[in-house]
């Protein structure tokens, strides 16, 4: 088939490898210059199956609602908020029923196991070589944050999902460069948990999938997308009066947020919504100081929701989720949550006396959907799929996602039940 892509994040490039891997010509699509430069480009890298879980959960409402005020909190509401948002927020609230949960939040670690899998045997196929580093430690800051912890260790326990409850002193095995002046309670150590560069991955991957026939036209802004006799993508060429014309047996989306306005058109008709809205992140990355001072792998203050990686020769910190606001618009207190993390477990680990200087502030969107899981596969309109809304598990869920969307154009059974991840479900 003739398969054009719309995105080249790290969702799009996977699914191209894979469709190309299946025999398929493939197009991508992509408005900026270079891939992987929007959601994909300084996440927090972490590959965390037992982490993939929807944030619409139980008592989250009453949690948002606490920190509202908190210079520090883990989610910030941004106001006025949009009747996208208003309407994002209402159905993430009735997904919060623990019978829902339970089902979306399985559904999402199944996805995250597999799709760990598929990076692995990927990236021993292809011999890739990017930065990443093997394990993932959870820290507790007091004993009302482990209390808070339990119901988590018991999903891990249900799943499978190897961890082990450690002391605070056995944690400083584990990494020694933690602030030795920070008091803590304790700690969750996940030996199979791990943290990749995602754009570096998704860099390499791009290189691999064009030796196999995949087209990239950068710079190109797809305008519509129509559905005949296959799929017709209209390319916004600047400066053009006209549209181009492509035409396609088929066209995935992995626009991320982008892919709302270029569906819209197309659903209405079958009264069908995608409920995609940004939840904006945030990160800090800069050039370590003294190896010896910073973290080994990846740690995770679970107060604050902040991840601390170790990315080759950088620190890179990520945390916050913003509901409304802009991507332009970066928010102070995020960022500064960010400094006091590492400045609270890794003093001196890393180039940040300057800030602004020598350390890149990232702010990114991730398309999410209020129930947690993405969505995969047909859009309902002939000859349009797609691969979109995971969130903040976008690396975690990216290899398993382009395999499973793969095997459902070629009418094979996929290897993991994703039967909650259509669209129907809205």
């Amino acid at each position: 088939m003739k398969i054009a892509i719309v995105g080249a994040g790290v969702i799009g490039v996977t699914t191209a490898y894979e469709l190309a891997c299946d025999g398929h010509d493939v197009t991508v699509f992509e408005r900026n210059a270079s891939i992987a430069v929007e959601s994909s480009f300084a996440n927090a890298g972490l590959i965390a199956p037992g982490y993939a879980a929807p944030w619409a959960a139980p008592g989250m409402p009453l949690k948002v609602l606490t920190h509202l005020f908190s210079n520090h909190a883990p989610v910030k509401i941004k106001f006025p908020l949009s009747n996208n948002e208003l309407g994002w927020i209402w159905q993430a609230w009735r997904a919060c029923k623990l019978d829902t949960y339970l089902a979306n939040r399985n559904l999402m670690q199944a996805l995250a196991s597999y799709s760990r899998d598929r990076l692995h045997a990927v990236t021993a196929d292809l011999s890739l070589e990017f930065e990443r580093n093997n394990g993932l430690m959870v820290l507790l800051r007091s004993a009302k944050d482990a209390k808070l912890m339990q119901p988590s260790l018991q999903v891990l326990r249900e799943t499978g999902v190897p961890f082990k409850e450690i002391t605070a002193e056995e944690a400083r095995l584990v990494e020694p460069a933690l602030n030795p002046d920070n008091d803590f309670f304790s700690a969750l150590h996940l030996p199979n948990d791990e943290v990749g560069n995602c754009r570096e991955f998704t860099l390499l991957l791009k290189a691999e999938s064009q030796k196999l026939g995949v087209k990239y036209e950068m710079n190109t802004t797809v305008a519509s997308v129509l559905s005949a006799k296959g799929a017709i993508l209209n390319i916004a060429n600047e400066g053009a009066q006209h549209h181009a014309t492509r035409e396609f047996d088929a066209v995935v989306m992995c626009a991320g947020t982008a892919s709302s306005k270029l569906l819209k058109p197309i659903l209405k008709p079958l009264r069908r919504k995608l409920p995609l809205v940004p939840v904006y992140g945030y990160s800090i990355s800069a050039a370590i100081r003294e190896p010896l001072n910073a973290p080994r792998s990846a740690v995770m203050d679970e107060r604050y929701k902040v991840a601390i990686s170790r990315m080759g020769n950088r620190v890179r910190v990520a945390g916050s989720a913003e509901i409304g606001g802009s991507l332009e618009n970066k928010q102070v207190s995020a960022i500064s949550t960010l400094y006091k993390v590492l400045q609270d477990w890794f003093p001196g680990a890393a180039h940040i006396s300057n800030m602004g200087a020598s350390v890149t502030e990232w702010k990114g969107a991730r398309p999410m959907l209020p129930d947690g899981p993405p969505v995969i596969g047909p859009s309902g309109v002939p000859n349009i799929w797609l691969n979109l809304g995971h969130g903040d598990s976008g690396w975690t869920l990216s290899c398993g996602s382009a395999r499973v969307l793969a095997d459902l154009i070629a009418k094979r059974t996929p290897d993991v039940d994703i039967s909650g991840m259509s669209i129907d479900r809205f």
